[in-house]
């Protein structure tokens, strides 16, 4: 039997924000390396308009608004997908990072090969 899709049972909010952490964590110039296998993000993108950029993709601000939605970020972290620690930077724990929301594609618009 395949897998459960979404086992944690994340809304649509909690998936679009998982799925940009994510790819944050993916960058150098938004994460670095952290203990335990997890990667602490550093930055938050800043939108111009209407998206902002993540490396070679673009995201519309309207998929990013869990970014700065704190209720969010405390889901996540009380299902083991994050840890947030304000003073020391939010890290992404390796469930959060191979959480497989399905979404990568939807949000993460990226030119044509």
């Amino acid at each position: 039997m395949p897998p459960k899709r979404n086992p944690l049972g994340l809304n649509p909010l909690q998936l679009k924000t998982l799925t940009l952490l994510q790819e944050l964590a993916r960058l150098p110039e938004y994460s670095r390396p952290g203990e335990e296998g997890c990667t602490v993000i550093t930055a938050l993108p800043q939108p111009h308009g209407d998206h902002f950029h993540l490396g070679d993709a673009v995201v519309a601000s309207r998929d990013a608004t869990g970014l700065h939605n704190p209720g969010v970020w405390m889901a996540l972290d009380r299902k083991g997908l994050i840890r947030s620690h304000p003073a020391s930077g939010d890290q992404l724990t390796p469930l959060g990072r191979d959480y497989d929301t399905g979404l990568r594609d939807r949000l993460l618009h990226r030119p044509a090969d």
